[in-house]
């Protein structure tokens, strides 16, 4: 069928907004995911580093049909005791004050932004309201988040960029200091850029930039959407550094597949953040709230993440015996914890694709990176076999570029 100017019109009415990969899948166990002709497919990419615990994780499961069976909305006119709870154990874990709960990281990051210019506005000066951000990297799809973010490819065809957004090079110290003015709001930054290709901030930078914003009295606010709970081997990658942030937006992990989000802040930086100022109609719903408890329960102890740093460790050195032996594929590995990298040497999507033909799932990043996303509860075996396969797709590739060279007969 085709429609006015001729374009074919497919059988999906979902909006074209993805490049979808031909795959159904309608089921998944721990570290796996099923097809429905019953391939099994290692899954390295984790929904985007969202499937914390693995798929069907049983704890998060239980917790989901037991609220199911309760109360699944009822609006923030009224009291969530779930929500309360969650929000004072994730403050005493962190050093928030406040939570404010979201359905998404993009919803997160605008609380962030807002909260940032309300703190200025409260305090008398509205005219701080800019803020400092860094080349690569990626906040959300709402007009301010790729404002924040600065990509050209997805500001394009948005009309006007909205204002308030300064971009300086990731971890340019100078950069950020000569982009401070008298309107400046606050310093955004991923402790590690995940969209941007797995550039990790080093810990003593993060800490000049907590000086720096001191020195200027403004706010320091970080994105822990992708690189938070638990992912880095800490619950939260700041704590690498020692230091502690004003504002932090957290998403993905934090609800082990299902939507959630949540804005912490200190009661400071809060502190313009009043009845009336803020809201969401889902935000911090009974079902959200009884898995994000769920997933703390699970991820939010010294075991647990002591477990995800010693795997982290073993699997990145598998990686790099694999860039080792295939340096024609691989450049680099990247990253902390079990959020890692391959800087590759062919176009990543060849490398993203190799993978998906050995039915191991892994995810595109920017400058030429694939992401490496396993749950952080992987076994060691699950570990082996990922390493398996990686060395397989890397030699398939080194094939095809051997025939490719080959002289025509």
């Amino acid at each position: 069928m085709t429609v006015a100017g001729g374009e074919k019109k497919t059988n999906s009415a979902v909006m074209p907004t993805y490049s979808r990969i031909d795959l159904n899948f309608e089921r998944g166990e721990g570290a796996w995911l099923i097809t429905d002709t019953g391939e099994r497919y290692l899954d390295f990419s984790g929904g985007i580093a969202v499937n914390l615990l693995g798929h069907a994780h049983p704890a998060l499961t239980a917790a989901l049909k037991a609220q199911a069976e309760k109360l699944w909305h009822i609006s923030n006119l009224y009291r969530i005791p779930d929500g309360e709870r969650l929000a004072r154990r994730l403050a005493d874990l962190t050093f928030a004050d406040y939570v404010f709960f979201t359905n998404s990281g993009a919803e997160a990051l605008e609380c962030s932004i807002k909260t940032a210019r309300k703190y200025h506005s409260a305090n008398g000066h509205p005219e701080r309201y800019r803020i400092i951000t860094f080349e690569g990297a990626f906040h959300g799809r709402t007009l301010a988040t790729i404002a924040a973010g600065g990509n050209k490819k997805y500001l394009d065809g948005f009309g006007p960029a909205v204002p308030g957004f300064d971009q300086v090079p990731f971890g340019d110290l100078d950069a950020v200091k000569a982009a401070i003015t008298p309107e400046t709001a606050a310093i955004l930054i991923e402790p590690m850029q995940g969209e941007g290709g797995i550039r990790v901030l080093a810990p003593g930078a993060l800490r000049d930039l907590r000086r720096i914003a001191d020195e200027n009295g403004i706010l320091l606010a970080l994105d822990e959407v992708q690189c938070g709970m638990g992912r880095t081997g800490r619950l939260f990658a700041y704590e690498w550094a020692g230091i502690t942030p004003d504002i932090m937006a957290v998403a993905k992990g934090i609800g082990g597949g299902f939507p959630l989000g949540a804005c912490l802040a200190t009661a400071e930086a809060a502190k313009g953040m009043v009845a009336g100022s803020h809201g969401s109609t889902y935000g911090g719903n009974p079902l959200a709230m009884a898995i994000g408890n769920a997933v703390l329960d699970e991820v939010a102890n010294d075991v647990f993440l002591d477990r995800v740093r010693q795997t982290a460790l073993l699997f990145k050195q598998r990686l790099a015996e694999i860039k080792d032996r295939h340096p024609s594929i691989i450049a680099e590995v990247r990253g902390e914890g079990l959020l890692l990298g391959l800087r590759t040497v062919v176009p990543n999507g060849d490398l993203v694709a190799a993978l998906r033909a050995q039915k191991m799932l892994s995810v595109p990043a920017g400058d030429n990176v694939v992401r490496i996303l396993p749950p952080l509860n992987i076994t060691e075996a699950e570990m082996n076999e990922a390493i398996s396969r990686l060395d397989a797709a890397c030699t398939a590739l080194e094939a095809t570029a051997k025939d490719a060279t080959k002289p025509a007969a």
